[in-house]
């Protein structure tokens, strides 16, 4: 390990970069809070990385009266979001990104004619040489995906003929899966399927891509990655905050439409792909696809019933302050349904994966905010330890998306002393002891990544609903099935003790602290 972190500190080692072909940034929705928190500061990231093109401009689009001073000031020169580095680099430094941004105000609309957008991107292309590459990214509800699409397309927006075109769209892609075949049908009218990226955050967190590389790229992992070596997989997302200020919007969603659908099968999709032909997009999508349809679908009532927890967080004290419980939430109905937590065990339909459990749970108020992926191997078939106790503590890979970023391998030493005493060991990798290596940030990495055209960490259509038709069942089980239960659980423990009925037979779930390497204790209620 030390080896391999000199490497990447050595001055001579230079990642392999692509092309960033001159272009346009066409941000629609760009009043909204997803610019000023993430889109911008990503952008300015990759700035003073150098990693934009030379010619290389924003223009914002949406419905609020800015005008590119005002709109320079709120995302960039006057923004909470970008205060350190604004003591970090002087002035000029600053005001000259903040100059490659523009505003376009559509008026009372999105659904009109952009003949006036049209005429403004031309002029914008032609003075600062964008070479009329255009990407827009609709940070807006998706029932403006289809309108905004037809409006570029009446325009001739989404026409290549000299220069590329692409459109991304932020998650959530649909409802069901029938709302997401209404919207992939409908982008698909204006927009060819290699032009649509559909953005998954999570995809560009480091770790998420270092699947890939754990996988493929070391011969110490690969042959032990079937059901031959390992025991079950189990996937754990947690936030520590409630819904906040999205209770309206979340209860129209709720924990596995919100994080399941999305981000954790995408995840799930990574383990569980067999190895693509070479690391091109479609190769690695074409795998993803396969090991999402290859998920085994829930449809009868009973096996619902003992695959799958749903429950809410309830009033409680954390660290001595009270917390209310979801229903007592903004924005929420006070007889609502909607899961904050969601746990559900699975199996996978193929050679690799047969009779191996995946358990894979979500959930808001838990005690840290965490998300990992543990991969929990067989213990030998011949124990000639078993006084140690040794048997009852697996092999662990534990691969942590966030925070505290990095790798852990858990495995049996020997005690000092006499006998045989065994105990587990970590042996651990963190992406913060990378200090010279500068570690992009997931909307950093997603836009660099669709400015090149490389569409390996972006959803493709047939994904989205393959993952819906593993979940609509669940849904419908969870809002029409018989006796349904609703579970509680105190804000600020590890889900309900039902969840623990899940995974029983096959061990326990970790816990996990803040720290990579640590487990925590069951809650921490005051």
């Amino acid at each position: 390990m030390a080896y391999f972190l000199r490497y990447l500190k050595n001055k001579e080692y230079q990642p392999i970069m692509k092309k960033t072909e001159n272009q346009m940034l066409v941000i629609f929705g760009a009043s909204g809070d997803l610019t000023a928190r993430k889109l911008i500061p990503a952008i300015f990231n990759l700035y003073k990385g150098n990693d934009l093109p030379d010619n290389f401009v924003v223009l914002g689009v949406s419905r609020s009266d800015l005008g590119d001073l005002k709109f320079r000031n709120k995302v960039v020169l006057e923004s909470p979001y970008l205060e350190k580095e604004r003591k970090e680099f002087d002035a000029d430094y600053i005001q000259k990104f903040a100059d490659k941004l523009f505003y376009e105000d559509l008026g009372s609309d999105y659904d009109i004619s952009y003949e006036r957008l049209e005429k403004r991107i031309s002029d914008l292309d032609q003075k600062y040489g964008t070479e009329g590459n255009h990407m827009f990214y609709l940070s807006t509800p998706p029932s403006l995906y289809e309108p905004i699409a037809k409006n570029l397309s009446d325009q001739g927006l989404n026409d290549e003929t000299s220069g590329w075109r692409r459109i991304i769209v932020e998650k959530p892609f649909g409802y069901s899966l029938e709302s997401a075949k209404e919207l992939n049908d409908g982008l698909h009218t204006y927009f060819k399927e290699g032009q649509i990226f559909r953005i998954d955050h999570y995809l560009g967190k480091e770790t998420v891509q270092n699947l890939l590389v754990t996988r493929f790229a070391n011969s110490i992992f690969e042959p032990l990655w079937n059901r031959n070596y390992i025991h079950h997989v189990e996937i754990t997302n947690a936030e520590s905050v409630g819904v906040e200020k999205r209770g309206g919007y979340y209860d129209k969603s709720g924990a596995l439409r919100d994080m399941f659908q999305s981000h954790l099968l995408q995840i799930v999709a990574l383990i569980v792909m067999e190895p693509p032909l070479s690391a091109d997009a479609e190769e690695i999508r074409n795998e993803k696809l396969k090991a999402l349809k290859s998920l085994r679908i829930m449809d009868d009532e009973k096996t619902l019933f003992e695959n799958t927890i749903r429950a809410q967080y309830v009033s409680s004290k954390i660290d001595g302050q009270e917390v209310n419980g979801y229903r007592e939430e903004e924005g929420v109905d006070k007889n609502s349904t909607t899961e904050t937590f969601a746990a559900v065990k699975f199996f996978v339909d193929n050679w690799r994966w047969a009779d191996v459990p995946f358990y894979v749970r979500t959930a808001k108020r838990m005690p840290t905010k965490v998300t990992e992926v543990v991969i929990h191997f067989k213990t030998p078939h011949h124990q000639i330890f078993k006084e140690s106790g040794i048997s009852n503590k697996d092999n662990k890979l534990v691969i942590r998306i966030q925070p505290d970023e990095g790798i852990l391998i858990k495995f049996g030493v020997k005690v000092p002393g006499q006998g045989f005493e065994v105990e587990r060991a970590n042996m651990d990798f963190y992406y913060s002891s990378l200090t010279e290596t500068h570690v992009m940030e997931a909307y950093e990495r997603l836009l660099l990544d669709a400015m090149q055209g490389d569409a390996t960490l972006y959803a493709r259509a047939d994904e989205v609903e393959a993952a819906w038709a593993f979940v609509d069942p669940i849904l419908d089980y969870w809002n029409n099935g018989k006796d349904v239960k609703m579970y509680g659980y105190a804000a600020g423990v590890w889900g309900p003790e039902n969840a623990n009925e899940l995974i029983k037979g096959v061990g326990e779930w970790r816990n996990p602290s803040e720290n990579l390497a640590d487990e925590s204790g069951y809650c921490v209620i005051c």
